[in-house]
């Protein structure tokens, strides 16, 4: 599976990217037919402390997956990211 990242309006250091690497090919191994997944970093508003914001779209044989959540963090809303996405990998090989 082919992993993009983008980080919006600052560069994402190595250590964040190799972490986003790591838990997205994890779900490679619940659903074979991803064909590519497409990372999204957003560091949004300063005034809340929830202000990391990630979004996830994942490429899959018929309709795509996505999930967007936030958190304190980047990891910790990756993290949110990849359990909503499970589910919805586990909704689809259910059908």
């Amino acid at each position: 599976m082919k992993i993009v990242t983008h980080s919006i309006h600052f560069d994402a250091d190595q250590k964040l990217l190799d972490f986003i690497d790591k838990k997205v090919s994890k779900l490679q191994t619940l659903y074979d037919s991803i064909s590519q997944g497409e990372v999204f970093l957003r560091a949004s508003k300063a005034s809340i402390s929830e202000n990391k914001e990630v979004e996830i779209k994942l490429s899959v044989p018929g309709k795509d997956l996505f999930a967007k959540k936030s958190a304190a963090s980047f990891e910790q809303a990756i993290d949110v990211t990849i359990d909503a996405l499970k589910s919805q990998i586990e909704k689809k090989k259910l059908k």
